[in-house]
């Protein structure tokens, strides 16, 4: 009875907060930002210092989520895509059963969410925060921002507050966010993100101590996981040999034995469908999240994919070939329209995209190209190099020489900024080889005097921020690291099969 009394309070509700979205003002963006704040502390990367997976998963939502915003707040953008985001959310203490009903709590385990009727798959949870799933196809910031936060069981009270006062009118650009009172989680027994995110900033861990403290269980794990590494370097030579395959990849920081699970279930399948993977060839394999082809020709097998999507997409394979041919063809129209410049993918700074994802970015911004009257002197520009971009609306430079292009910005601008730019693009491409180099043999030398099994550095980590860290490390004396892997990252934390992650900014 209780039960289907609740129900009929929450349609209520849902009903009254619709007719409410319906009559309420646009918000600002700074308003969306103060809306957005217990989202925000709720899957802050910060707070994920011991789980790597989760804390990537997070960041790379983040990003792909301003992306969305920043567009929204763009006057005339109209090109909208349904952008699906993962965030693992922080659990919340409550003090009584009143108060966790009151602002609705999230229980220990997934259930179906729904965003603008597009049922999500719940997702596996895991304790002391749970994955959420959401899929956005709004068009305002205001139903962005409710959707955001019913979508992972925070209250939308303080939204409504501000939507129902008149926007006041902003002198310059300075941003003041809001502070919450105190006596807000005194009340409700939720813990103060803010003093939480301030304890974890203000507490310095040493390397040498972090170390001392944590070399048995690294160590415990690293022998535990010896087996594991013998097969999966077995697992992945065979394969490798026996399929001809240029190389087999994991895109995320997965387990050592996820990844022997991956690498037999792939060899079950070369024995029961030889033929079907000789299509596979000389190609790079990469067990992702989705199964296709990737943006830069490697196969991806999805790892929650079935044996049969994974034949369907090898069968798929000469379709696929065809049509990076046709990309291909199309990069070097472009080129050819903008001077000589390099079209490239970068994995490591840009979003995993499909091949016919990839296709259509640049199938637009072709088209934009040849209706406009862009004019670039022939093999001018040859040399440089730039990625396209859909979530941004200004071109940029980048610190590594490559020039970032939105594929709808203002085609005016863009010769403007390229021309003015592209001395320092060169010198920065040509400072790039040079960190290349030397970043390699700074982790040549530290594997050598520390007797490294491996050194390996995040994605996210730069050449800059490697070297420092490589330079720093070769003037200490550090026998904990003997017979060890050890990655470069933004955190301390010991993964499950026993590597050492470091921040690259470290303290001695």
């Amino acid at each position: 009875m209780f039960y289907h009394l609740g129900a009929a309070r929450r349609l209520c509700l849902e009903k009254i907060l619709l007719q409410w979205v319906l009559q309420a003002r646009p918000l600002s963006g700074a308003e969306a930002a103060n809306a957005l704040r217990p989202f925000y502390f709720a899957v802050h990367p910060d707070f994920f210092g011991q789980h790597p997976k989760e804390r990537e998963i997070n960041e790379n939502s983040l990003k792909r989520l301003n992306g969305y915003l920043e567009n929204l707040q763009k006057p005339g953008f109209k090109s909208f895509k349904p952008t699906q985001l993962t965030f693992y959310v922080r659990e919340r203490e409550q003090n009584s059963s009143d108060v966790q009903e009151s602002f609705g709590a999230s229980v220990p385990y997934l259930i179906p969410i729904d965003v603008n009727w597009h049922w999500i798959r719940p997702l596996k949870a895991i304790p002391g925060f749970r994955a959420v799933s959401f899929t956005l196809h709004t068009r305002d910031l205001l139903s962005t921002v409710l959707d955001i936060l019913n979508s992972c069981s925070l209250s939308t009270e303080h939204v409504q507050s501000v939507n129902s006062q008149p926007p006041k009118e902003v002198k310059g650009t300075f941003y003041r966010p809001i502070k919450w009172d105190k006596t807000y989680y005194s009340f409700t027994g939720f813990k103060d993100p803010e003093e939480e995110l301030e304890q974890a900033q203000r507490v310095e861990i040493t390397l040498i101590s972090w170390l001392d403290n944590s070399e048995k269980s690294a160590i415990k794990k690293l022998r535990s996981s010896l087996p594991l590494r013998e097969e999966l370097n077995r697992l992945k030579d065979e394969l490798t040999h026996q399929l001809q395959l240029s190389d087999i990849r994991w895109q995320r920081s997965w387990g050592i034995a996820h990844r022997c699970s991956q690498l037999h279930s792939l060899g079950r399948l070369a024995q029961q469908s030889p033929e079907v993977l000789r299509n596979v060839k000389g190609h790079t394999v990469v067990f992702t999240d989705c199964s296709g082809m990737s943006a830069t020709g490697h196969v991806m097998l999805g790892t929650m994919d079935v044996h049969h999507h994974w034949i369907k997409i090898f069968e798929r394979l000469p379709s696929y070939y065809k049509l990076q041919k046709k990309m291909l063809l199309l990069e070097d129209r472009i080129s050819h329209l903008l001077g000589g410049i390099q079209i490239t993918y970068i994995e490591e700074l840009q979003p995993l995209l499909t091949l016919e994802e990839y296709y259509t970015t640049l199938h637009a911004f072709y088209n934009r190209l040849l209706n406009s009257k862009l004019s670039f002197h022939p093999r001018s520009l040859r040399g440089l190099q730039m990625i396209l971009e859909s979530d941004r609306y200004a071109p940029s430079l980048h610190e590594l020489g490559h020039f970032n292009i939105p594929t709808m910005c203002d085609l005016a601008t863009l010769q403007w900024f390229i021309i003015t730019k592209a001395q320092q693009a060169r010198e920065n491409l040509k400072r790039k080889e040079e960190l290349t180099v030397m970043e390699k043999e700074l982790i040549s030398a530290s594997t050598e005097k520390f007797s490294l099994k491996q050194l390996y550095k995040e994605p996210s980590i730069s050449h800059a921020q490697m070297i420092d860290c490589c330079k720093r490390l070769l003037e200490e004396s550090l026998p904990y690291l003997q017979g060890m892997h050890l990655c470069i990252s933004h955190f301390y934390s010991v993964l499950q099969d026993g590597d050492l992650c470091i921040p690259w900014n470290w303290k001695s």
